[in-house]
């Protein structure tokens, strides 16, 4: 799902709170209403726009009441920087994904669902969940890395340019764009803008343009 859709959808707050009743339990629309204290056509409404884009579906009991359940799992990331404003949204990945050549810093080894026993499920769980805790506070303190380092960029470059971008462009080039429309592809910027960045970098000592391409010096 487009994260730009994702995002205007849960800006709602009462639809954030179907979702959390939802992924207690399995809910009717009465239910809903009375847990949210909103009228039940309101309820229908924000259902309807949660089913439409796919993140609830509905099943009717023997008595035909309707309920209405989470359908996926759904992962929404959102960054937001005085240096660019990202988000994505993600499903999860296959059970059969090898993580550890990906990302040879994690390791876990987890027994098959089949062979194991109740308490070893939950020892599992607990272990996910402290893992999810982990990579949280992670992803967290590169984000925060992240714009340290884009900051002590801008402020070496003095108050005269636009530090922030020039700090975008020479972290291009420090991750192997040579070229002009290399380093515009990167950042997303027209290359003409690029080129005078470029040679502003050049003049300050902090880029060098040798045999066609652009280099940190």
């Amino acid at each position: 799902m487009d994260s730009a859709v994702l995002l205007n959808l849960l800006g709602n707050e009462n639809r954030r709170r179907i979702l959390r009743l939802l992924s207690r339990k399995p809910c009717y629309v009465t239910e809903i209403s009375e847990y949210l204290g909103v009228s039940p056509k309101a309820v229908i409404d924000h259902l309807r726009k949660l089913e439409d884009a796919g993140l609830v579906e509905s099943r009717t009991d023997d008595q035909r009441r309707k309920y209405f359940h989470i359908s996926r799992n759904l992962r929404l990331e959102v960054n937001v920087s005085p240096y660019g404003f990202g988000a994505k949204s993600a499903y999860p990945a296959s059970q059969s994904l090898d993580m550890s050549r990906r990302c040879p810093h994690l390791s876990m080894e987890l027994p098959n669902n089949e062979s194991e026993g109740v308490a070893d499920v939950a020892q599992k769980l607990e272990r996910l969940e402290e893992l999810e805790n982990e990579l949280s506070l992670a992803q967290r303190w590169v984000y925060g890395r992240i714009t340290e380092i884009l900051d002590t960029l801008s402020e070496r470059m003095g108050p005269d340019i636009d530090g922030r971008f020039h700090a975008e462009v020479l972290a291009a080039l420090a991750g192997g764009a040579t070229t002009t429309e290399a380093v515009s592809k990167e950042i997303e910027a027209p290359p003409n803008v690029v080129e005078g960045a470029l040679r502003t970098l050049a003049e300050r000592g902090l880029a060098t343009h040798e045999n066609g391409d652009w280099r940190v010096r």
